[in-house]
């Protein structure tokens, strides 16, 4: 799954959209006032929400000339970006909010691009619109543009989604989901904590083109590479567990589902497509089931998507079962001494002894097991799908 940038332009319907504009700070008095008033500018009236992170320079002074605009939250002492998204994120549900735009307080991000998130937004009701940067440009910084590739590739492990940019910290967020999701991090690596929770709750992605601006003498970053690198590291490592145990099998699941209930192929081309599965994934072809299986798949125009999954039987945890029932079943046609009886006799000198009795069988529990299959998927598909016999 892919999402490419797309460009957008305003609209004058993007007064209906329940949204409000999130600031985080820390330490930023350089360009702080210049990002509050663009916001302030080409903001649409939003209503903005200002999270002092424990500030120590002149922001809380800066600050305070906009009380009177803006809903100012303070964190006593430094928390971390995410805590305070995290806190701001709260604020706007709790205010009646249904969406937030975060922007960066750094002077990267241009507020007259505000107006393309809220266009989009409107467009796909519920959806996360991501700011894309232009990682190429003159003046981005090297360990910005590798830490993008690397966010972006292990983005595309955890969720199946490829974004072109996911460490942009102009966004428009959906709260609704957010308040359903539960956020451990509080450092930079929330916001790649967010994106893939809200991944795995099937919020739409859409990513918009935006400008970016690195002034090397009035931009202030807090991203320490070694030790955001390695909380980003230790998320990621949580984050690809979680979807190796859960979210990849329930992925390959839907898929499959998808496959068995598309609309366009009939129970029996299914029901074959599963039954030739389950024959190539036991057939004594070790190796060569799914290079000798998949072009026939497609000279018989079977479903490859349902083959697959069914000649997948031959994975390793049922590899010692497959092995013993060929024996068995091949226990008839074989007159030896050492004949394998039981899972308790299954050793390799035992499998070199009867290596005929193993062949005969494997090809017979092949064709039983491809039949059985077959015959079980379109009764099944028969009941489920009765308007496509």
């Amino acid at each position: 799954m892919s999402n490419s940038p797309i460009n957008i332009k305003p609209t004058d319907n993007s007064n209906k959209l329940s949204c409000c504009i999130i600031i985080p700070t820390y330490n930023n008095y350089k360009t702080i006032k210049r990002v509050i008033n663009g916001v302030i500018e080409h903001g649409s009236d939003y209503p903005i929400i200002i999270v002092n992170d424990g500030s120590t320079d002149e922001t809380p002074q800066i600050l305070e000339n906009y009380t009177s605009k803006a809903t100012i939250l303070t964190n006593s002492v430094n928390r971390g970006k995410g805590y305070s998204l995290r806190k701001a994120f709260a604020k706007a549900w709790e205010m009646g909010f249904e969406n937030a735009i975060t922007i960066d307080s750094d002077g990267q991000h241009y507020p007259e691009d505000i107006h393309l998130f809220i266009e989009a937004a409107i467009k796909n009701p519920g959806a996360l619109v991501m700011g894309s940067r232009n990682m190429e440009q003159e003046g981005v910084p090297g360990k910005s543009s590798f830490g993008n590739k690397f966010s972006n590739f292990w983005f595309k492990v955890e969720t199946g989604i490829t974004l072109p940019d996911t460490q942009t910290g102009f966004r428009l967020y959906p709260l609704e989901p957010i308040s359903k999701i539960k956020l451990f991090t509080t450092k930079f690596e929330t916001e790649i904590e967010v994106i893939v929770k809200l991944a795995w709750k099937k919020v739409k992605f859409i990513p918009i083109k935006i400008n970016v601006l690195y002034d090397a003498e009035e931009r202030v970053t807090h991203f320490r590479p070694f030790k955001d690198f390695t909380r980003i590291s230790i998320l990621n490592t949580y984050l690809v567990a979680l979807t190796l145990l859960w979210y990849l099998p329930i992925r390959v699941i839907n898929v499959i589902k998808k496959e068995a209930i598309k609309s366009d192929e009939s129970n029996l081309t299914k029901s074959l497509s599963i039954g030739f599965g389950f024959f190539m994934g036991i057939i004594p072809l070790w190796g060569f089931q799914l290079l000798i299986g998949i072009p026939l798949a497609f000279f018989f125009k079977l479903n490859k998507v349902l083959f697959v999954a069914a000649a997948n039987i031959s994975i390793p945890p049922f590899i010692p079962f497959i092995i013993f029932f060929s024996y068995l079943m091949g226990r008839p046609f074989v007159d030896n001494e050492t004949q394998i009886t039981s899972l308790n006799s299954l050793t390799l000198d035992s499998i070199h002894l009867n290596f005929v009795q193993y062949i005969i069988g494997a090809v017979l529990l092949a064709v039983a097991a491809g039949l059985i299959s077959t015959l079980a998927s379109l009764l099944l598909l028969n009941v489920f799908r009765k308007g496509n016999k």
